[in-house]
């Protein structure tokens, strides 16, 4: 399955809903969810991070905050605004 900004357009309860469903959903299938609001991305096995048409970064979601890379930098300017 390819999910390309499933949740742009929904509220935060209802997104929390596609979240938490998600896996039921795509059940033993791979999944590629592409989206540029990182705070969607954290449930993800593999988070690619691309820049200039190329993957940089790959990892969990922890273990890019970890490397200090772009995803790191990213995650920062985005989390800023929720805490």
């Amino acid at each position: 399955m390819v999910l390309d900004e499933p949740t742009a357009a929904l509220d935060p309860m209802s997104e929390d809903e596609v979240y938490t469903r998600l896996n039921d959903i795509v059940e033993d299938k791979t999944a590629i969810y592409i989206s540029h609001r990182l705070s969607s991305c954290r449930f993800c096995d593999e988070i690619a991070v691309f820049h200039q048409g190329r993957v940089i970064e790959k990892g969990s979601h922890q273990g890019l905050l970890a490397q200090g890379g772009k995803y790191a930098e990213l995650w920062n300017a985005q989390a800023r605004y929720y805490v």
